[in-house]
């Protein structure tokens, strides 16, 4: 899974426009958002093939910025503060944190400055966790 990074006009229908390109070429979106930042939105997206999908959504002119690796780590629902001691762990080991969402199981997603860090800190919260 890969997060693609998109630039939208920010106005009616540009989100429906994204998504019906990339529904009548097959290509599911796993998690995401849109967010407002003026006469644009940023929207980031979890995809299965995001080549494939920053292709497609140029044919519909539609700006693919970047495809970001993405960490995805499971947090235990059942533990309030989860969120809070995964992401002080990652700026303790300085890794800043670019982008975060929920995919659709509930998987927190997180795009950082330094992935190899980011992902070694996963695999050790992971061990302590689960």
């Amino acid at each position: 899974m890969k997060d693609l990074e998109i630039i939208l006009e920010n106005k009616p229908g540009a989100l429906a426009l994204l998504g019906e390109t990339l529904g009548k070429n097959k290509i599911s979106l796993e998690g995401g958002g849109v967010f407002e930042n003026g006469a644009h939105s940023i929207a980031h997206f979890l995809v299965e093939e995001a080549e494939r999908a920053k292709e497609v959504l140029a044919q519909a002119d539609i700006k693919s910025v970047k495809i970001n690796d993405v960490i995805i780590q499971k947090l235990r629902q059942d533990i309030p503060g989860q969120l809070g001691m995964f992401c002080r762990r990652l700026a303790d080991a300085s890794v800043n944190i670019r982008t975060q969402y929920s995919d659709h199981s509930n998987q927190l997603i997180v795009v950082v400055d330094d992935y190899e860090t980011a992902n070694r800190v996963s695999d050790e919260w992971m061990k302590e966790w689960w």
